[in-house]
């Protein structure tokens, strides 16, 4: 009975632990918190003060990754700063992602 409890202990850690593993492949491995930041101070500017056109909620993750997956593509790419990097893309994307209107959290206010 015991050993029985503790492969079933065993699976469900291992469950758990692949399901935040694919999380993180899906935010791509980045900052959240500094993606707010530049959400802030890089899309706003071009997509309204209250962001109302654009917003983590405006979207779902589904959306957010097809989108980020042509970013060249995009047509605002062209006007964002030249000193953000790839890796600023990445923590924005983690942002809009994790802030979705599907996720868990989805944003109320940006």
């Amino acid at each position: 009975m015991k050993r029985t409890l503790s492969i079933g202990a065993t699976v469900a850690v291992l469950l758990a632990l692949f399901a935040g593993l694919s999380l993180a492949a899906d935010t791509m491995g980045g900052n959240a918190r500094k993606g707010k930041y530049l959400y802030r101070k890089n899309c706003r500017s071009c997509h309204g003060v209250d962001a109302s056109d654009l917003s983590p909620a405006s979207k779902t993750q589904a959306e957010w990754k097809k989108l980020y997956e042509g970013m060249d593509k995009l047509p605002c790419r062209a006007k964002w700063p030249a000193e953000m990097t790839a890796e600023d893309a990445k923590d924005t994307f983690s942002y809009l992602y994790d802030y979705a209107k599907d996720s868990p959290s989805p944003a109320k206010c940006s």
